[in-house]
C-alpha cells in the first residue's frame, strides 16, 4: 500500500470522524425547554379552585411519542423540565372529581399555562381517544378548554419560543448541510489517498476543514489527514528527483518538497490548536480528543524527521520544531522514542544551519547515550561548521576529535562516514588540526 522511499508512512485513521459528526448533530438537535402551568377545577357554583393530584400527560402530535406525565401539587401547579424543541404536544389532563380535558398545540417553552376542568367522575382519556379527538376536530368529545386571553407573560413566552424555534431551524439546516459536506469530503479524500492521488486528497480534506474550521469533532481529523497526505506527497517527489542529473529540475522539485513538509507541519500544528481550544461538548469522549492531539504530535515529529533525513528543512519551521517536539517528548511513554525525538530536533537544527542549538541538542543526546553514532556525527559536523564560521580553532579541534571517534565506530555504510573522513583530511591540510585521542582516565591511588 505504500510507495518505496525513505520511509513508509502510516495510514490515515479515517473512522473517528464519522462518530464525531453524529455526536455534534445530536448535541445541537437535543435542545429542550420547560413547560409549566396550573390546573383549576370549576365547581358547579362557578367558583375556581386549584386542583391537586391532577395528572398531566404530554403526547407529541407531530410524531408518535409521549413524555413522562406530571402530577399537580397542592396549588394545582405542574412542570415539565424539558420537552424537545421543535416538537408540538397535546396535554391530556384528568383529576379526582373532574371531567377530563386536553390542551393542544403546546410548544416547549410555554409557561404559566392555565387549564380548567369541570366537575366530573374523575375519568381519564386514553392516548388513542385524545389523538382521535384532535384528528377529527371533535372538540365536543372532550370537556371545553379555557378560552381566556393569554397574559402578557404568556405572549412574551410565545414570542421567545417562536424566535428560538426559528434559530433552531436555521441551526438545524446549517448543521445538516455541514455534516453532508464533512462526510462526503472524508469519503472522497480517503478514496483519493488510497489511490495515491494526493492532490485530490488534500483538496477534499481542505473542503472538510472549511466546512467547520473550529469544530474539534472534525477539523483535527481533517488537518491530521491533510498533514499526512502532504508528507506522503513530499516523500514521493523527493524520491523521484533525488538522483536526477538535471540541476534545474532537481532544485524546483526540492523547493516543492520543502513547501509540502512545511505545510504538513502547519497542518499538524493547527490540528493541535483546534483540539486544545475545543468548546465544551464538541468532543464528549476525552479519549477521542487525546487521540487527535497525539496523532498531531506524532505526525509533526515524523515530518520533522523526514525534513532532516532528506535535508529539506524550511528554516522558518524550526521554531515549531522547538515547540512541538518537546511537547511530543513530554507525552510519549516509550523511552527509545523520546530519545529518537531528541535526535530529530538536533538534526533539524543542524540542517537548518543553526549550529549553536544543534550542538546543545546533540550534547543532550550523548549525555544519555554516549555511544549514539548519529549524535556523534551531528555534533562533529556542527562543531566544525561553527568553528569555520567563528574561525575558532578550539571548536575545530573538538569537531575533529568527535568526527574521528564517530568514523572509528560507524560502519562504512553510514551516510555520514565519507563526509566525516573528508572533513578530517581538510582540517589536517587546511587548518593543521589533527584529531586527538581522549586522554585515558587516571587511576586513583
Amino acid at each position: 500500500m505504500f510507495p518505496g522511499g525513505i520511509l513508509m508512512i502510516r495510514r490515515i485513521n479515517a473512522a473517528v470522524i464519522l462518530t464525531l459528526v453524529f455526536v455534534f448533530a445530536t448535541s445541537v438537535f437535543a435542545q429542550s425547554l420547560p413547560v409549566t402551568g396550573k390546573v383549576q377545577l370549576r365547581k358547579s357554583d362557578g367558583t375556581m379552585v386549584p386542583l391537586a393530584g391532577a395528572v398531566v400527560q404530554p403526547f407529541q402530535t407531530d410524531a408518535k411519542g409521549a413524555a413522562p406525565s406530571d402530577k399537580t401539587d397542592k396549588k394545582g401547579q405542574f412542570s415539565f423540565a424539558g420537552l424537545r424543541v421543535g416538537a408540538t404536544y397535546v396535554l391530556s389532563v384528568s383529576g379526582p372529581g373532574a371531567a377530563p380535558t386536553y390542551l393542544p398545540n403546546v410548544k416547549p417553552g410555554n409557561d404559566n399555562l392555565s387549564i380548567t376542568l369541570d366537575e366530573g367522575d374523575g375519568q381519564k382519556f386514553t392516548e388513542a381517544e385524545v389523538r382521535a379527538a384532535i384528528a377529527g376536530g371533535n372538540r365536543t368529545a372532550v370537556a371545553a378548554q379555557s378560552s381566556a386571553e393569554p397574559s402578557a407573560d404568556q405572549k412574551k413566552a410565545a414570542a421567545d419560543r417562536a424566535k428560538l424555534e426559528a434559530e433552531y431551524a436555521v441551526k438545524k439546516t446549517e448543521v445538516e448541510g455541514k455534516n453532508v459536506i464533512i462526510q462526503k469530503a472524508l469519503e472522497d479524500g480517503n478514496a483519493a489517498y488510497e489511490a495515491k492521488n494526493y492532490d485530490a486528497a488534500i483538496a477534499k480534506y481542505d473542503e472538510g476543514i472549511a466546512a467547520d474550521p473550529a469544530f474539534a469533532g472534525s477539523a483535527p481529523v481533517f488537518l491530521n489527514n491533510k498533514g499526512t497526505a502532504l508528507r506522503e506527497r513530499a516523500v514521493i517527489l523527493y524520491n523521484q528527483n533525488v538522483k536526477t542529473t538535471d540541476a534545474t529540475a532537481k532544485l524546483a522539485a526540492f523547493k516543492k518538497v520543502r513547501q509540502d513538509f512545511a505545510n504538513a507541519v502547519d497542518s499538524f500544528d493547527n490540528s493541535l490548536k483546534v483540539s486544545k481550544g475545543a468548546a465544551a461538548g464538541d468532543v464528549p469522549d476525552p479519549k477521542i480528543a487525546e487521540a487527535a492531539k497525539m496523532n498531531a504530535l506524532r505526525g509533526a515529529k515524523e515530518t520533522f524527521r523526514l525534513m532532516a533525513a532528506t535535508e529539506q528543512v524550511d528554516d522558518t519551521k524550526t521554531p515549531l520544531a522547538q515547540l512541538l517536539i518537546p511537547e511530543y517528548i513530554a507525552v510519549e511513554t516509550d523511552t527509545a522514542k523520546k530519545d529518537e525525538a531528541k535526535l530529530i530536533l538536533a538534526d533539524v537544527y543542524r540542517v537548518a544551519g543553526d549550529s549553536q542549538n544543534a550542538i546543545l541538542a546533540y550534547r543532550q543526546v550523548l549525555e544519555a547515550s554516549p555511544g549514539n553514532i548519529d549524535a556523534m556525527a551531528g555534533l562533529g559536523l556542527s562543531l566544525v561548521n561553527l568553528g569555520y564560521v567563528n574561525n575558532d580553532k578550539t571548536q575545530l579541534q573538538e569537531g575533529a576529535n568527535v568526527l574521528q571517534k564517530f568514523a572509528s565506530a560507524a560502519p562504512d555504510t553510514n551516510k555520514y562516514k565519507a563526509d566525516a573522513l573528508g572533513l578530517i583530511e581538510n582540517l589536517k591540510n587546511e587548518q593543521n588540526v589533527v584529531p586527538q585521542k581522549a586522554a585515558p582516565a587516571r587511576k586513583r591511588n
